[in-house]
């Protein structure tokens, strides 16, 4: 009988352990704030999420230029910084794609794309995925909505931009849009999270 007790409070503690090492690998949740980072841009510079403490929050994405699913957001993302970054919450946009793997995400072609594209917004190499793995990212795109709370900013959605990464005229839910409207008017997010869909990330060294 004893043994048999040893081996149970045995197993309660290795699936305790278990769910906090999945708890550490999962990342951010909503409800958490987020650490600062800092990245290069494809301007050359650093940024870094501390030099946006003067605005309400932020939208950050991660996604890529090789992924088709990061190829057909890309103007919704555009369209996204064009209608909030005036209210408050820019776009960061984060590519934490190792380059070894799809030459289409050297930081050279990052900067030909945001060029090419016009972005509004930064466009930040994770060449050490350090920022994606602390984010809990796993696909491109996949976002997360910050809003500025005191000194720190806190996930307040993640997940996909909408619905329908196909077809935009064919999108019913516009859950990044109505986040950041209801965040900038004061308001709950209704939808805070959703799975996202896209490309999966190809960690380093894995």
């Amino acid at each position: 009988m004893k043994i048999k007790v040893n081996r149970w409070v045995l197993m309660v503690l290795f699936l305790a352990s278990f769910v906090r090492i999945a708890q550490a690998q999962a990342g951010y949740q909503v409800g958490d704030a987020v650490s600062s980072f800092r990245l290069k841009n494809t301007d050359g510079n650093m940024v870094s999420l501390s030099d946006f403490a003067s605005s309400k929050g932020v939208i950050v994405v991660f996604t890529s230029n090789h992924c088709p699913f990061a190829k057909a957001y890309e103007d919704r993302i555009i369209a996204l910084n064009n209608k909030f970054a005036g209210q408050g919450y820019p776009v960061i946009a984060i590519n934490p794609t190792d380059p070894g793997t799809h030459q289409d995400d050297t930081f050279e072609k990052m900067k030909e794309r945001s060029v090419a594209k016009h972005y509004g917004y930064p466009y930040l190499v994770d060449d050490t995925q350090q920022v994606a793995r602390k984010f809990g990212a796993g696909r491109t795109p996949q976002v997360y909505v910050l809003q500025k709370n005191g000194a720190q900013f806190v996930v307040r959605y993640m997940g996909m931009i909408d619905d329908n990464p196909q077809d935009p005229a064919g999108v019913t839910k516009l859950y990044v849009d109505e986040a950041v409207t209801n965040l900038a008017g004061g308001k709950p997010v209704v939808t805070t999270v959703t799975k996202p869909v896209g490309c999966a990330i190809k960690w380093k060294n894995q």
